[in-house]
Formats: C-alpha cells, structure tokens, sequence
C-alpha cells in the first residue's frame, strides 16, 4: 500500500483536524479524507476544501459531538448523510459512506452503508474516487491514482451507468479533462459513444448546474477541443448552445485568450453569431445579468471597435469608454481586447486612468454664458475638442478655446 508523506498532507493538521480525529478514534469510528482533496494531494495540490468520509451513520456523529459538546452547523446536508461540525474556527464536513438506491439521472436516494468499496463505486470518475486515511495511507478501488498519473481520465466502473446515474456527469468528465488531460483527444470509445448515447439527458438538468460546470471548463485547458466535442457528440443543443456555433471563430478566439485570464462569456461569445444566441443561452441557463450583458456588448462590438492604424492605436477604445454613459464599460472594453487578442493594448488600457473633463458649467457662468441651453451646448463643444486632444488639454486652454468659438 502506498503512504502518502507530502508536506501538504502534513499542513492539514490543524488543531480542528486534530480534535476531530481524536474523537473518532475513541469511539472507533473510521475517518478519512475522500474525493477532490486526494486527488489534489496526491497531485502535490493543497486542496481548497477538505470533505471526509466515515463509518459512523449522522446520529451516532451528531451524538459523539454534541457529549463533546462540539457546535454543529445547521446545513441541509444531513438527509445525505453530511454533518458539520466547526472546531478551532474551522468547518468540518463529515459524509457517512452510503449506497445510492434509486437515481433519476438528477439526485438519488440513499442508504447508509460501513463498506468503503461499495461508496466510492457510486462516485463519478477514478481520480474521485479515493480516500485517504489520516496516517497517509491511500485506498484506491478502481485504479484512480494510476489514472492520475498517467493523466487519464475515466468513469468508475460502466460509463453509462454513472452517467445515467447523474447526467450531469457528462460536463464534469470534460471539466476534469481539461484539468487533468496532458493532450486533447485522449478518450476512450466507449467513453464517447456512453456520452453521445445519453447526451439528451442534460435537457433534464438545471441550466445553474451547467453554467457552473461550463464557465469551468470554458476556464480549462484544452478549451477549443471540447467544446468541438460538444458539438460532435451532440450535447451542445442541450446545454444552451447555439445549434450552429461558429466553430472556427471558437477555434481562433481561444488561441487569442489562451494567457489573457478571460471571463467564461469572452470566451463563449466566439461561438455566437448573433445577440439571439446570448438570449437563448440566458434562457437556458440563466446566465447573470452582467454576463448577459457582456455576451451582448461582444456581439455588438467585436467588428467594429477594433485598434486604430497610426500612432494611437488604442484611441477608438478610450473614445468609446469616455462617450458610454454605462457602468462597467471600462472592463467590458477590456474583455473585448482579449477577445482580439490584443495582449499589449489591453496592458495599456488596464493602466490607463480615465480622465476627468476639467470645465465644469460653474466656470461657463464665471465667463458670462448664463442660459442654462447655451452653458449646455457650450460644455458639448469643449468636450469634443478635449477629445480631439487625446484628452489632453486642461481648463486654460479650454477656456481660451471657447472664447474663439
């Protein structure tokens, strides 16, 4: 059996951990680390969040804490089996093994169980499905640490079934491809085909559980790939996407952003050929407004304002910025560079303070002009010569300039 030593490991045991792992020896209960935090340790990752997995059912945990007189947190997780306790600051989410009895392809039913083999049966892929013992020791039923480090990624045990279990299943494969997978187009056929044969099951799913897996995978490598992918094995029309996704602009978009840290819509509005498709896709998975926005604003955009010829290539974007009367233009502006691929004026552009006009009506009024219409025309007239100044120009010779107008 393999033991794991790494210093991340070792960084885990806090003061909470150490509590905690105390009370379950006393009562001879076992405790170990399960899922995503052994695969990051294991891949020298320390783990955002730490789930733990036991023998003991919900009561007999809730009644060991609560004779330690341990605080639990009210979650609704206890129904599956999950509890809370928070010790030394620190939250600590406790599941009891368990057996799914029924699936619908959304959530299951489930029973409580003491075998290790028989929960990490029910998990979705290999490289989740592990647990790790709090002395470092590594139990591994389907060779999930083997797929690790060959960077493979497979379901536990049938394809089908786990997708059918949960078809959700089918965009954590992907996400997980593009975290794990060294290259694109390393699959198994009979992966592929369980996920083409049960695409249409993602219709069944709620459009907020594919927006979170989707912005993920949209984040993760092997981006262009995938999402061909997507198309060919016919899951895209389930998912929000457009049924005729431009593939190619897709193609060279994610090239231009591959260092630029996008938002997932920058992204994603390369496969869109027009502002019905961010509709659609907000329909589906209600996106939040200031992503539908953006999808919008690329649309809309992405043609036309483009760098200028000439010494002042950025000029078009900062025109367009001082002109917008919206809010949060400046870093839809920058979303569009990306876009473009444009990595050195973006650099510009995030270092670029927007200036402020510096005539105000009150200085209008200093100089004679009283009526409110001329002071407003006036104002519009020395805002297009500040323009023409690269914003430039300050209140003197403003000033000055109003007196040959």
């Amino acid at each position: 059996t393999m033991r794991l030593q790494a210093p991340q490991f070792q960084a885990l045991f806090t003061p909470g951990l150490r509590s905690v792992a105390e009370l379950f020896e006393k009562k001879n209960y076992e405790l170990r680390i399960a899922g995503g935090a052994v695969r990051d340790l294991l891949g020298g990752v320390t783990p955002q969040d730490i789930d733990f997995a036991t023998t003991a059912t919900p009561a007999e945990m809730k009644e060991m804490f609560t004779a330690a007189g341990v605080r639990l947190i009210n979650n609704k997780g206890e129904k599956h089996g999950t509890i809370t306790a928070r010790l030394h600051e620190q939250n600590f989410e406790i599941t009891t093994l368990r057996i799914d009895v029924v699936t619908d392809g959304r959530h299951a039913e489930v029973e409580f169980t003491t075998d290790w083999h028989k929960d990490a049966e029910r998990r979705d892929l290999t490289v989740n499905s592990m647990f790790l013992g709090l002395d470092g020791t590594l139990y591994d039923f389907f060779n999930g640490y083997e797929d690790l480090k060959n960077k493979k990624i497979r379901f536990v045990g049938k394809a089908a079934e786990r997708i059918q279990e949960d078809y959700l299943r089918i965009l954590r494969y992907f996400r997980f491809y593009g975290r794990i997978a060294d290259k694109p187009g390393d699959h198994e056929p009979i992966t592929l085909q369980a996920i083409k044969e049960n695409a249409k099951g993602l219709a069944g799913i709620s459009g907020e559980r594919i927006w979170v897996e989707l912005k993920k995978i949209l984040l993760g490598n092997h981006v262009n790939h995938l999402v061909q992918l997507m198309y060919e094995l016919d899951i895209a029309q389930y998912i929000g996407l457009p049924l005729d996704g431009n593939l190619e602009e897709f193609a060279r978009v994610t090239k231009n952003i591959q260092n630029l840290s996008p938002k997932p819509m920058t992204v994603l509005t390369s496969l869109f050929k027009g502002k019905d498709d961010v509709t659609n896709l907000d329909l589906r998975l209600k996106i939040s407004k200031e992503e539908k926005n953006l999808g919008l604003f690329l649309v809309k955009h992405r043609q036309e304002l483009t760098k200028a010829s000439g010494p002042e290539p950025l000029r078009p974007y900062q025109d367009f910025l001082m002109d917008s009367r919206e809010a949060n233009t400046n870093s839809k502006i920058c979303e569009l560079l990306k876009y473009q691929g444009e990595e050195q004026l973006l650099r510009e552009m995030q270092a670029w303070t927007v200036p402020s006009f510096p005539v105000s009506g009150h200085d209008l009024r200093k100089m004679g002009v009283a009526s409110g219409k001329e002071i407003g025309t006036a104002l519009q007239q020395l805002r297009e010569e500040w323009k023409k100044s690269g914003y430039h120009m300050d209140k003197e010779e403003l000033l000055s300039c109003l007196k040959k107008l």
